[in-house]
């Protein structure tokens, strides 16, 4: 990164943002903005990064919100690097026995089982403590504002908050606080949401127990209960947000870093492992040979991921061990450049998720990377009537088979899609980035760091490069528009059936630490906003 000359090819989109002090980017300009404003006043990276997320689950209520679970990896002012889970638990009181009985043979999106312990909250709280210089009531007063005072609605929001209207109408608080007169808020105007105001006003006064314990917490496990959930209120009291050491490999140089399971970042380290045994480098970055590879790859590692990424407490395989580089020459040796594999499994998570990713550096050397989601849009579509709390459904990704390493059981960590990441050279962070787009995480890891380390992209061309999934392991290749004719020709050819994306493939963004100067990148699939001084 940085000794890597760029290519003789040019990408559409917007320049790098280059700044001396700090930078930061986020999926939204008032999240970018309010996290600028607590830089120049003296806050430092951790205090802008959740003052940033804060913000975002106001203005951006369908991605992101208090009643979702958050990811972060922080590079201390000394290089040093720490991890938070904050993802939350399977209630105590379900069993997937429980489940089947009931006649249930998965967890969908919009079941009430699939709503679990909301992580972000204390993930916070904890990220400051840990790493802050700011109180809680100081970070959080941007968001209460914009939560009380109101937030202009911007296209790109007020499109996805259409789209989801009829699921918000199911529901009796989420159609309060979500809707107007029956419908999403106009592109344009001025939206309010008091009640979350006076739910972050509580958060701000009395730290993460306004929300874990007391009227909030019991409003929740009520809400759940009252549509058959086994959500309590022990269950929110019991909330363990865990320190974590991330876990790392090498790609052609440059330490990769990934956080633990229960989240699928190990499988973005399985997929780049693969890809190293190829001569990337040498191929057209956007042509059929990189794709196929890439692709290939990805199908392997997500078959992987099914069958073994789960709540680290229920793993039969450690991550070390899926991470070693002999397993993955096993796997890459399954690879046929000139034809895909067929016969793998196919239980892989789509990529329709709904999450934000932010990243900010400081001054003192400090960068965050972070992610905080609801998972699906607007999460299970249920929120609490009085406080005004989008509830996640994070829980649809547990299996609903005994025995399975992800089957959804007692106080269990789900299998989880967010995932931020980092990037060290010669030991010293120098890469800050993370990919939204629910399951694509992993492969949109692996895809931005071999734009910059094999072809000499910069972060926003890095960002901003066309992506390809699959639907589901055996399924179709999504292929996003700026894939050329003859790449999509010379994947078919490869035996891949292909399909237009309906939309784009997640987003992403990412900050580059180098030579004294910070290099922001950010993606215009959501909005995304890089500014810095």
């Amino acid at each position: 990164m940085g000794d890597f000359m760029l290519r003789d090819f040019q990408l559409p989109g917007r320049s790098p943002v280059h700044a001396r002090r700090a930078v930061a980017a986020t999926s939204h300009p008032l999240s970018t903005s309010a996290a600028l404003n607590v830089l120049r006043e003296g806050g430092n990276a951790a205090d802008a990064a959740v003052a940033a997320v804060a913000v975002q689950c106001v203005v951006e209520p369908h991605m992101t919100g208090i009643g979702g679970d958050c990811f972060a990896i922080v590079a201390r002012p000394d290089g040093s690097i720490d991890g938070l889970n904050g993802s939350g638990r399977a209630p105590a009181g379900v069993t997937p026995e429980a489940l089947i009985e009931a006649g249930l043979t998965e967890i969908g999106d919009e079941s009430i089982h699939a709503v679990t312990v909301p992580g972000a909250v204390k993930a916070w709280e904890l990220l400051l403590e840990r790493h802050g210089s700011w109180p809680l009531a100081r970070v959080l007063a941007p968001a209460i504002d914009y939560a009380q005072n109101g937030f202009p609605v911007t296209p790109r929001v007020g499109s996805d908050w259409a789209g989801l209207v009829d699921l918000i109408k199911r529901d009796e608080g989420a159609a309060r606080h979500y809707l107007v007169d029956g419908k999403a808020p106009e592109i344009g105007s001025l939206h309010r949401l008091p009640a979350l105001s006076e739910t972050l006003s509580a958060i701000a006064e009395s730290g993460s127990s306004a929300f874990y314990e007391g009227p909030i917490a019991q409003e929740i496990a009520a809400t759940v209960q009252a549509k058959g959930g086994f959500l309590s209120e022990e269950d929110l009291a019991g909330i363990d947000v865990m320190p974590v050491k991330p876990v790392a490999s090498d790609y052609r140089g440059v330490t990769m870093l990934e956080l633990p399971p229960n989240g699928h970042g190990v499988t973005a380290l399985v997929l780049l492992n693969i890809l190293e045994t190829f001569d990337l480098g040498s191929l057209d970055p956007l042509g059929p040979e990189r794709f196929h590879l890439e692709m290939e790859a990805a199908r392997l590692a997500y078959s992987v991921r099914d069958l073994h990424v789960a709540d680290p407490e229920t793993m039969s395989v450690s991550a070390e061990a899926l991470i070693s580089k002999d397993f993955a020459a096993g796997l890459a040796a399954r690879i046929d450049p000139a034809h895909r594999i067929s016969g793998l499994p196919d239980d892989v998570l789509t990529p329709d998720s709904d999450t934000v990713y932010l990243t900010v550096a400081d001054s003192s050397g400090m960068a965050v990377s972070l992610i905080n989601s609801v998972y699906c849009g607007f999460g299970v579509g249920v929120a609490t009537p009085r406080s005004g709390i989008i509830l996640q459904n994070r829980g649809a990704c547990f299996q609903l088979k005994p025995g399975h390493p992800n089957c959804i059981g007692p106080r269990k960590r789900p299998l989880h899609t967010i995932i931020p990441a980092m990037a060290l050279r010669a030991g010293r962070p120098r890469l800050s980035f993370g990919v939204m787009g629910g399951a694509y995480q992993p492969c949109g890891h692996a895809h931005v760091l071999a734009n910059i380390v094999d072809f000499g992209m910069d972060v926003q061309q890095a960002i901003d490069a066309p992506r390809i999934f699959f639907d589901g392991i055996e399924g179709d290749l999504m292929v996003e528009h700026g894939v050329n004719a003859a790449t999509r020709e010379g994947l078919g050819a490869r035996g891949h059936s292909l399909k237009d994306a309906a939309e784009a493939i997640g987003g992403g963004q990412a900050i580059m630490m180098e030579k004294g100067m910070l290099i922001a990148g950010s993606d215009p699939r959501k909005d995304g906003c890089a500014l810095g001084w």
